[in-house]
């Protein structure tokens, strides 16, 4: 009798490995910049890291600049998805008003406190005084401000969304959230932001409830 042999994986095509390479890297670049700041995340750090070639993340990442907005679009995207499939889990839609505004700010505070924003914010301060990377990320906020506009008004859902100063009470919220990420990085004590937030969710709601009188 022949003995068995065990099941052999199929070979993956040369785009799913480029795509494991692509990604590898990318990862890697967030590690960096989230670790060693903007300035000390180089290239072949990330390479390094990756457990790629330097001609490998040349040949998908030409620039540095590339590299690095590439890799805050990519976790930008990812943390986009995770947010969607944790909406749905709560079952927002079936929520009523008030707590499904307590939620979504909830959830949209969860994108201003991890790793994305810690990354993002290397990339804003190293722009000022970096023309190409300046040239890379204007294009790059614009698409994070369409995407973010979207995901705000699928997580309060259409009856707060269609309001009249939703788009105002939104505006006043990420900026709020964007100067407490800043605090973050500063190392104050979170529990600050976190007081911050659950009055910011009473006044929202007051807001937001008011203006569907």
């Amino acid at each position: 009798m022949a003995a068995d042999h065990p099941q052999q994986r199929p070979r993956r095509t040369q785009r799913q490995r480029s795509a494991s390479t692509r990604l590898a890297i990318l990862d890697a670049t967030i590690e960096c910049l989230i670790e060693r700041g903007y300035s000390r995340t180089t290239t072949i750090e990330v390479a390094s890291r990756a457990g790629v070639s330097r001609g490998a993340q040349l040949h998908h990442f030409p620039s540095k600049a590339d590299l690095v907005t590439c890799a805050v679009a990519h976790l930008a995207e990812r943390r986009g998805a995770e947010l969607r499939r944790e909406a749905a889990q709560r079952r927002l839609e079936e929520a009523s008003s008030a707590d499904r505004t307590a939620a979504a700010i909830d959830l949209l505070w969860s994108i201003y406190s991890d790793r994305l924003m810690v990354a993002a914010i290397e990339l804003w301060v190293a722009a000022r005084t970096d023309a190409a990377l300046l040239a890379r990320l204007r294009p790059l906020e614009q698409q994070f401000g369409q995407a973010l506009r979207q995901l705000c008004e699928e997580l309060f859902g259409p009856e707060i969304s269609r309001g009249a100063r939703f788009a105002e009470a939104i505006n006043l919220t990420l900026h709020m959230m964007r100067g407490m990420a800043l605090w973050g990085v500063a190392g104050i004590d979170p529990t600050r932001s976190a007081r911050s937030v659950a009055v910011w969710k009473e006044l929202i709601s007051t807001l937001l409830r008011e203006q569907a009188i």
